[in-house]
């Protein structure tokens, strides 16, 4: 910036926190520098009872705090003290002319808007907690970050005392920069939060031509070791709130790369859907893609099922499990000619965390403890020239709503097993088509051109195993737009598919499948994937 001086001295700081974490040692190490610190409410109070000598907000000016606090920091000695350009002669004589003092470094973090709201308060509970004068502070110390410093986490103390020691109590106009853009990210993903919350609390509606706000809810990234590819660059991102791949515990193993995070992520949604409707569910993935997926009641068999249904591709790949991992799944997990780069399980009890350790000391074990029953949110993605923005697929699925159109009625137990595979579909890439029985998939054929090459694919991925099923069931995760591929799957011996339905030729399938004593079930849903 034009006239910006390389280093500001601070002299005069104002803390206003709502986070009291690590607050008083931050204020001593400042206070030690004779630094001034004016403050208010609740911080002044806990910088007192610590023993350090502290200005009231009301003192510099004039004013009292009032009306539950809400009224305290707004007011042109604070703002005027963040926003003056001292380089200028106008600012610097209106300041005198009104006695206004400059304020060199800003501590604020703001009301706790989205904890609150995450713990079911009332809304005039969640309303007090949305902040007026800090973010009004943050933004005009970010704005004047030529003369000012903005502090808005305490992850950023250390940093700032450091620097302060090694430049006899000033900060750098690169640091003051930098914590001006980190100040205005924080600002931003604040009032996100707030008016999302609001849009959805006073029923606004949106329409198709007003696009809803986008909250991403993001914290600080961190970098990771590179992308898809090593000349990527790449970070993660958490979310403030909520459950997933970032918030898991990670007990052992390698750091996880880019690629490790987005198939875990892929991992625990599949096997979060079939827990839905089964006790025990496992899913093995491989490149974001289904290699092998099961459902049932019994944690090892599900296991088995889903190893076998692509022994090959699951080698090397990522499996999420719906179950508790105690000793004897971790042994069976461990078997010899398995090996498994990501392990995610609710909970893996001390025992079995030492022995997938032991049998590979680089596989990286998540827990990712208890997972909200449905997700909630959007999904956003980036293309040239900006982005789409869609709501997640939640889509209940419920075999017992389908259509039955063709063949025989489907008994209980094909049904239970079409749900699984029919759920499995939905996190295959489009073109998909899922093959399996009640063991659950057998073979999977996606990211295909034509829905004909998936059906091929998922025959061949099955294998013999397909051949020696007694009820074999094809879920296609669009419509058939011909029917060659259901004759191809009658034709390996799938007994019943699962599709939505919808296509001009869809009564040539009816037609087909009558004649050749096959169930066909339209779901009149589709779950494209791209």
């Amino acid at each position: 910036m034009q006239n910006s001086p390389d280093f500001v001295a601070v002299r005069r700081a104002l803390l206003s926190v709502s986070d009291k974490t690590d607050i008083v040692p931050f204020a001593t190490a400042l206070a030690e520098r004779g630094v001034e610190l004016v403050s208010t409410g609740g911080t002044a109070r806990a910088l007192e009872a610590a023993g350090l000598t502290v200005r009231a907000i009301d003192d510099l000016t004039g004013f009292p705090e009032m009306m539950d606090g809400r009224l305290k920091t707004l007011h042109p000695r604070v703002h005027g003290g963040l926003l003056a350009r001292r380089e200028l002669e106008s600012h610097r004589n209106a300041a005198e002319e009104h006695g206004i003092a400059p304020i060199d470094l800003v501590c604020v973090n703001l009301y706790p808007f989205t904890q609150t709201l995450a713990s079911g308060a009332p809304p005039a509970e969640v309303i007090e907690q949305i902040d007026i004068g800090g973010p009004a502070m943050v933004r005009s110390a970010a704005k004047n970050h030529m003369w000012t410093a903005i502090v808005t986490s305490p992850a950023q103390y250390a940093g700032i005392q450091n620097e302060l020691n090694q430049n006899d109590g000033q900060l750098s106009r690169q640091t003051r920069s930098t914590l001006a853009a980190e100040a205005f990210r924080t600002t931003a993903i604040y009032d996100a939060g707030i008016a999302t919350w609001m849009l959805e609390h006073t029923g606004a509606e949106q329409t198709s031509a007003v696009a809803p706000p986008v909250q991403l809810g993001l914290s600080t990234g961190h970098a990771l070791r590179y992308g898809e590819n090593p000349h990527q660059a790449a970070w993660a991102y958490p979310a403030r709130s909520g459950d997933g791949v970032l918030q898991a515990k990670q007990l052992s193993g390698k750091e996880l790369s880019y690629n490790n995070l987005a198939d875990a992520a892929a991992a625990l949604d599949l096997v979060a859907d079939l827990g839905q409707n089964a006790p025990a569910a496992a899913a093995i993935i491989k490149h974001t893609n289904p290699c092998g997926a099961a459902a049932g009641d019994e944690p090892l068999s599900v296991l088995d099922n889903a190893w076998a249904g692509d022994p090959v591709a699951a080698f090397g790949g990522i499996l999420a499990l719906w179950s508790k991992v105690d000793l004897p799944l971790a042994e069976h997990i461990a078997q010899p000619g398995r090996f498994l780069e990501v392990i995610l399980a609710p909970k893996f009890s001390p025992e079995a965390s030492s022995r997938l350790a032991e049998r590979w000391p680089n596989a990286r074990l998540l827990e990712y403890g208890k997972l909200d029953s449905q997700q909630a949110g959007t999904v956003l993605k980036t293309i040239r020239g900006g982005a789409l923005v869609q709501e997640l697929d939640n889509l209940t699925t419920d075999a017992t709503t389908w259509e039955h159109v063709a063949g025989p009625k489907p008994d209980a137990n094909t049904l239970v097993a079409a749900n699984h595979l029919w759920t499995i579909v939905k996190h295959l890439s489009s073109n998909a088509v899922a093959v399996g029985d009640t063991r659950g998939l057998l073979g999977a054929g996606a990211g295909q051109m034509d829905r004909l090459t998936s059906c091929r694919i998922a025959i061949e991925k099955a294998g013999t195993r397909l051949a020696e099923s007694n009820g074999a069931i094809a879920t296609s995760d669009a419509f058939f737009p011909f029917s060659d591929g259901p004759e191809t799957l009658i034709n390996a011996g799938v007994k019943t598919i699962v599709q939505p339905g919808g296509s001009k030729r869809d009564q040539e399938s009816i037609d087909l499948c009558n004649e050749r004593d096959v169930t066909m079930l339209f779901t009149r849903r589709r779950h494209f994937r791209h």
